[in-house]
């Protein structure tokens, strides 16, 4: 991706929103995040920086008003009753007094008024548990924050889960939803990764990602082998017969705990924000010291009411806070620098390390991310290095400790030869990566169909790297079109495939044919184009043949999509060789009809409505589709143009002053549904 010009806030605006719908799919689709966590906030972090500073630059569902990312075709599609929202983060006492003087704004008593309930943060997946009339009915996980993946299969598998609610907290609930965390003990990580490597196996490189995977296993006899846990950490939805609580989140756990559901013993409240960071620190200290992986302390409001009073914005409790801890250190020998070649021919440095255990895992490799990075750390084969684990999930090599650097130590130079094909790489103008320009450069071949194969994309089971890599050795597939075309008596021949496996994997690329139209757009590999866009695209055109002949003008016309991201498509569909495999695809008949847009009257034709808060009957994206669909424009700020602002429980304050500034009128629910049915206008006092 090239970088934007200096002081060219809408290009990096639309850079970083494809970075983070990407990562968005490696974290929460694939379970294989490709950067850590601490990365990851910085990208949300300057992205809103950017839109607050240039408003007319925010979009509709920009990942700064989001939760995680859209689920896999996996498992089926849940509605969560109320969203499972993200948290705010701080990593030090001054950030934990800031959260504090912004809740003045909002409560009466301030922070001195205030009872912290700290809790410590497991690093593993959110899930949210529905039980009616006291019995497990379903699980779900977050998702994209509205909807989560149904796993309630496997989930069931998890002995620390109850079936039914213990008679000991009284009558239940007609329906009760309890949210958690699901977790992979260190004990249990360490064993799997052991008969993992017995059985020559991946293995895994935390428990996070090892939880993660167990858990959305198709076959739950799998997950139950894995050994996962479970902490509750919070009520979802009470209907008919809460809980006997005072108003107190503490006491809600409590009961929680006579339920049969397993509370975190280590939960504590205290009275000021300095007793918080007092706990905090102290679990930085011993946070091995348990038999899972935590990250932090998440601190929330314990008052109940009070909570209430505080509301939330479109991501987030303004009641809660996760103080993430720092990324930890250690030195170890570089032994080499190499470069990986991908689906994309980007050329990207990775350091070979003298194994490390590092953030809870043992550490060989790390990006190096391109021959600037390298060049700016100046690491050199034969260095003692930093290695940093940011957030616990990914490693870095920090930098080199200069005092222990041999002496005449050679400074390392970027390749200029493919080290897969020998041709050249080549660094572009303008562009901070180095590529291998050769199309048919084998590693760019299999990445590319790996890709395609990949569950963000056309979730073809059984078409993993070590199968694209064996059948392009066998000549069996030449490109992603060739998956359709595969020679299955050939197939049947190779060591490993049995009649099983050849019958489930052509099932499965049979299956394949049907996906939306947005996977197979992702799949295509097309550059600058991520999940969002796709679905965009797939949305506002309905079919690839509208698509792929569309120019990139009209296509930067359509909303969601900038002229970047126009460019790249109109230029991957001039292209002799794709144009090709597109009408290979065409003719081994994959879906390539998007969703039929709805016949709705225009009503909002020249209306533009700005949604804020969580609104009852529908999700956010909801109502600002509703929106777009009848004609109107739903952005994600408020100016002289907006027509009215729809503000729900939690409305944003910034918001609701600006349109106050420049008197826009604001609404409520019912007036929203009357303004979406007759175009009409009807101010009512949100």
């Amino acid at each position: 991706m090239s970088a934007p010009g200096p002081g060219d806030p809408t290009a990096r605006a639309e850079e970083l929103r494809a970075l983070i719908a990407h990562h968005d799919v490696r974290y929460h689709q694939l379970d294989d995040p490709e950067i850590a966590d601490a990365e990851y906030d910085a990208l949300v972090r300057e992205l809103a920086a950017i839109e607050e500073t240039h408003p007319e630059l925010a979009t509709p569902g920009s990942p700064t008003a989001t939760v995680g990312a859209a689920p896999s075709t996996l498992f089926a599609a849940v509605e969560h009753r109320v969203p499972m929202m993200s948290l705010e983060n701080a990593t030090s006492l001054d950030e934990l007094l800031a959260w504090g003087k912004r809740m003045e704004r909002f409560i009466e008593a301030g922070p001195a008024g205030v009872d912290y309930a700290c809790e410590l943060k497991i690093d593993g997946v959110a899930i949210s548990l529905l039980y009616e009339d006291g019995r497990y009915v379903r699980a779900a996980t977050r998702g994209d924050g509205r909807v989560g993946e149904d796993v309630t299969a496997n989930v069931a598998t998890i002995a620390a889960i109850p079936d039914v609610l213990a008679p000991a907290a009284g009558p239940p609930p007609r329906l009760l939803e309890v949210r958690g965390e699901v977790y992979m003990p260190t004990a249990a990580f360490e064993d799997l990764n052991r008969r993992q490597a017995e059985a020559g196996g991946r293995l895994f490189a935390n428990p996070r990602n090892a939880g993660a995977g167990s858990l959305r296993q198709k076959d739950p006899a799998v997950t139950a082998s894995r050994r996962l846990g479970f902490w509750a950490y919070q009520l979802g939805a009470v209907e008919g017969g809460p809980p006997s609580v005072a108003g107190r989140h503490s006491e809600a756990m409590a009961w929680l705990g006579r339920a049969g559901f397993p509370v975190n013993p280590e939960a504590t409240v205290v009275a000021t924000l300095a007793d918080v960071h007092h706990f905090c620190a102290g679990w930085q200290r011993r946070r091995h010291d348990v038999g899972y992986e935590i990250d932090g302390v998440v601190v929330k409001v314990d008052d109940l009411a009070q909570r209430r009073e505080l509301g939330a914005t479109s991501k987030a409790p303004r009641w809660a806070v996760a103080f993430k801890f720092p990324p930890e250190e250690r030195t170890t020998v570089l032994r080499d620098i190499m470069v990986s070649i991908g689906r994309t021919g980007k050329a990207t440095p990775f350091a070979v390390l003298e194994p490390v255990f590092v953030g809870g895992s043992t550490v060989g490799v790390s990006t190096l991310h391109n021959q600037d990075q390298v060049r700016a750390k100046d690491v050199r084969p034969g260095d003692t290095v930093v290695v940093r684990k940011a957030g616990d999930v990914i490693p870095e090599v920090a930098g080199p400790v200069l005092a222990l650097r041999p002496e005449g130590l050679a400074e390392w130079a970027f390749p200029t030869a493919c080290p897969r094909c020998g041709g050249p790489l080549v660094r572009l103008e303008g562009e901070s990566d180095t590529f291998c320009t050769n199309v048919e450069c084998p590693a760019q071949r299999a990445a590319r169909i790996e890709h395609f194969a990949s569950r963000g994309a056309m979730d073809i089971e059984g078409l993993g790297e070590r199968t694209v890599r064996l059948f392009l050795e066998r000549e069996l597939l030449a490109d992603v079109a060739g998956i359709y075309s595969l020679d299955f008596h050939r197939v049947r021949e190779l060591d490993g495939f049995g009649e099983i496996s050849v019958v489930n994997l052509r099932a499965a690329i049979e299956a394949s044919k049907q996906r939306p139209l947005a996977n197979l757009l992702v799949g295509l590999n097309i550059r600058h184009l991520g999940g969002t866009g796709s679905q965009v695209l797939a949305r506002a055109l309905g079919h690839l043949d509208r698509i792929e002949a569309a120019p990139a003008e009209d296509l930067a016309r359509i909303e969601g999509i900038g002229p970047t991201i126009a460019a790249s498509v109109a230029r991957f569909f001039t292209n002799d060789a794709n144009r090709a495999v597109v009408a290979a695809l065409r003719a081994a008949g994959l879906n390539l009809a998007g969703p039929p847009a709805p016949e709705l009257p225009q009503t909002m034709t020249g209306l533009s409505v700005v949604v804020t808060g969580t609104l009852e009957g529908w999700s956010r994206q909801a109502a600002e589709e509703a929106v777009k669909a009848r004609g109107g424009k739903a952005p994600g700020s408020v100016s002289k143009k907006t027509t009215a602002v729809v503000a729900g429980t939690g409305a944003g304050a910034a918001k609701l002053a600006r349109a106050a500034e420049l008197a826009v009128p604001v609404v409520d629910e019912a007036a929203f549904a009357r303004l979406l049915e007759t175009g009409e206008l009807e101010p009512r006092t949100a």
